[in-house]
């Protein structure tokens, strides 16, 4: 009986709820990023991954618009739902994970599962702050007059990210949760060097219930991918975190053009990260808008009350 060859995994963007090929055709390689391969000068291959275009992430930005309205308008509490259907899909394929995170970054399998793990807690607790981040960053405003003042969060809008360069899965979903938590759309930059992890989550998305153009990833070159990104006037925030100092200073200057907010990298972005620590409400509330309103409470009484 002949020796049956395996079938290798043809890796994909996902813009708009589909998989489809760099509308450019190019690809590159993707290798193994273990200390012994880096001493060789290469690693062992793992698949070719596409290169993005600027067309590939204009069309991006488009689908990330078109799913905005939808997205913000769920109830906070439909969002949290979804989320958790990720973390739930995510479970059920944690092997596979597990194996491209440790051949993503060279890491043993042990390591590699307890980076899995957190991304999938990471959801879980994205899940959870959906329906509460609005009572931490908002209220009702004391004022001088017979008027109720009330303060809510809004989502930004779409929202770039370029995802952590060393932390190929758990940094990933650590910068993308945040903003789809809130009711943004994201458009996100796979790590350039390990981008399979994040091409591979494209599909648990596609299968969580969350609506098409929500997440949409790209791979390929940062720099090449995020340019047209920062300087798109339908990109409303970029976050920064995959960025070197040189690259984010470029980006950050054309992200001014239409007044993006933009997420500068953090020390917690570099190389020695600890992504497992408890995240906080920072990522959050950067891609939030607050919105006050004033309503009158009623004309005030001789007894100098009102309802």
């Amino acid at each position: 009986m002949s020796e049956r060859l395996s079938v290798l995994k043809t890796y994909k963007l996902y813009v708009g709820g589909k998989f489809p090929r760099s509308e450019s055709g190019r690809v590159y390689e993707v290798t193994t990023r273990t200390s012994a391969a880096a001493a060789a000068g290469k690693g062992k291959w793992l698949a070719n991954a596409p290169l993005s275009s600027r067309k590939d992430a204009r069309d991006a930005v488009v689908a990330a618009r078109k799913a905005f309205g939808g997205w913000s308008g769920a109830t906070a509490y439909n969002r949290g739902q979804v989320l958790y259907r990720i973390a739930e899909m995510l479970e059920g394929r944690r092997d596979q994970y597990v194996a491209e995170v440790a051949d993503a970054e060279g890491l043993s399998k042990s390591k590699a599962a307890a980076q899995v793990d957190a991304a999938i807690d990471r959801w879980v607790w994205y899940a959870g702050w959906t329906d509460k981040i609005a009572q931490v960053v908002g209220g009702g405003n004391p004022v001088a007059g017979p008027f109720f003042n009330l303060s809510s969060p809004e989502p930004t809008g779409v929202v770039a990210v370029l995802a952590p360069q060393k932390s190929s899965f758990l940094g990933l979903v650590s910068v993308v949760a945040p903003v789809i938590a809130t009711g943004n759309t994201a458009v996100v930059v796979a790590s350039e060097k390990s981008p399979l992890p994040a091409l591979s989550l494209g599909e648990v998305l596609a299968t969580s219930d969350l609506p098409g153009g929500v997440v949409n990833i790209l791979s390929g070159r940062t720099a090449e991918i995020a340019t047209p990104l920062a300087s798109h006037q339908d990109v409303n925030a970029i976050d920064l975190a995959g960025a070197d100092e040189e690259l984010a200073k470029e980006l950050e200057i054309a992200a001014a053009d239409n007044l993006k907010r933009v997420l500068r990298p953090q020390p917690v972005d570099g190389a020695n990260t600890d992504w497992t620590t408890t995240p906080g409400t920072d990522r959050m509330t950067a891609f939030l808008e607050t919105k006050t309103v004033w309503h009158p409470t009623g004309a005030l009484g001789a007894s100098g009350s009102s309802y």
